[in-house]
């Protein structure tokens, strides 16, 4: 019994410093992972199996563990759910970035994006132009929505595209 209470105990340990370590680096790293970030997970998820489960490497450990995290992560959403103050903590607000063609140099700043990347991200919605969109705002899921304007016909588009890692084929 007192292994798997050590085995909870490591494995709310290990979520809650992870949870911490993702909010301090900041929302715009989630949704842009290349091969770097994605090398850096799977060497963090080798790093910390160790810490939760220590020497119980048995199948009974492996699947304690899990199920804290499942619960521990089905706890905090609730939390966040629940009380707004927490949900503000945990996840800031959506920031603009461009309202009007006009970018927002300090809130670029405050989120760590470049210039380079904003533009990357408005030519994905299919803009041609910083000067063409209405408004760009940093969604709290680290993705760029983008709202533009059709000159031509006055209409209002609205596009957000779920960044996916590209896959190279070799032939």
């Amino acid at each position: 019994m007192h292994s798997i209470v050590d085995v909870v105990i490591r494995s709310l340990c290990v979520y809650l410093f992870m949870v911490i370590a993702i909010r301090i680096f900041g929302k715009n790293q989630l949704s842009q992972l290349n091969a770097g970030d994605v090398v850096l997970l799977l060497l963090i998820s080798n790093a910390v199996q160790n810490a939760m489960v220590g020497p119980d490497t048995s199948l009974e450990g492996g699947l304690i563990a899990a199920l804290v995290l499942f619960g521990a992560n089905f706890i905090l959403k609730r939390l966040m759910f629940s009380y707004r103050s927490f949900d503000t903590f945990m996840e800031e607000d959506p920031v603009i970035l461009v309202k009007d063609g006009i970018i927002d140099e300090k809130a670029l700043n405050k989120v760590k994006i470049t210039r380079g990347e904003l533009e990357e991200a408005i030519r994905e919605h299919g803009v041609n132009g910083i000067e063409h969109v209405k408004l760009s705002i940093l969604e709290v899921d680290g993705n760029i929505s983008v709202i533009s304007e059709d000159e031509k016909n006055k209409q209002i588009n609205y596009s957000r595209i779920k960044r996916k890692n590209k896959r190279k084929y070799y032939l």
